[in-house]
């Protein structure tokens, strides 16, 4: 399907782009189809990811030391 893209300056707390960035290269696509992906999962309540997947990002949050959870979206400060 063809679509248009932008680019976009998001700022975004450093550890948490650090798995995706990992996670985007282990699956051998960019940030950005990552990125669209979850988004597109999650605006229709589906799961993004699969178990095993979420087994391998377990293990990223802990080489990077990523410890929020989703209780602390939307809390978070500078």
């Amino acid at each position: 399907m063809k679509i248009d893209r932008v680019q976009t300056g998001v700022r975004i707390e450093k550890r948490i782009l650090k798995v995706l960035k990992s996670l985007a290269e282990t699956m051998d696509i960019s940030l950005g189809d990552l990125i669209e992906g979850i988004a597109l999962h999650a605006f229709e309540n589906k799961k993004p990811f699969s178990t095993k997947t979420l087994q391998h990002i377990q293990k990223l949050r802990e080489v990077y030391g990523l410890d929020l959870t989703a209780d602390d979206s939307h809390k978070l400060k500078e």
